[in-house]
């Protein structure tokens, strides 16, 4: 019986069977201007937040960050580097770092421009209550 000879992997795949780490330092390399220096700068905020920290990478290579739960999205955009917080609406944010995305009843953001500078304290208290948020027990429901 003759065996089927292996071959290369569909255009894309090898990307895909990369580990979420390597895929995001892909990602940042690619940026190759302020917006890369900026997601690079915002992962290690969060990776000192939270040292627990999974990184995903969802929705064609958008960098996820959870920690039972989602905590927030890193996506690039030409003006901005939006960080999009699944709870954010319920997340005390003393400092005003979200300035995006402030009329829903769930989701808060953040947007950095070219030039802006994050306030580092600030944004990690933001990490840890948005993983306080995540590891809170979930109210129970009652039928009425």
């Amino acid at each position: 019986m003759k065996k089927a000879a292996a071959s290369a992997p569909p255009a894309g795949e090898a990307a895909i069977t990369e580990s979420p780490a390597r895929q995001i330092d892909a990602k940042i390399a690619s940026l190759a201007d302020w917006r890369g220096k900026t997601l690079a700068a915002v992962r290690a905020l969060i990776h000192q937040a939270d040292p627990e920290v999974v990184e995903e990478v969802k929705w064609r290579g958008v960098p996820v960050w959870s920690h039972a739960g989602m905590i927030c999205t890193g996506e690039t955009y030409k003006l901005a580097v939006k960080l999009t917080f699944a709870k954010g609406a319920a997340l005390p944010d003393p400092a005003g770092l979200f300035n995006s995305s402030l009329d829903g009843n769930t989701r808060r953001a953040i947007d950095i421009h070219e030039g802006e500078h994050l306030d580092a304290a600030a944004f990690k208290a933001l990490i840890r209550a948005a993983v306080a948020a995540n590891m809170a027990p979930k109210p129970k429901r009652t039928n009425t």
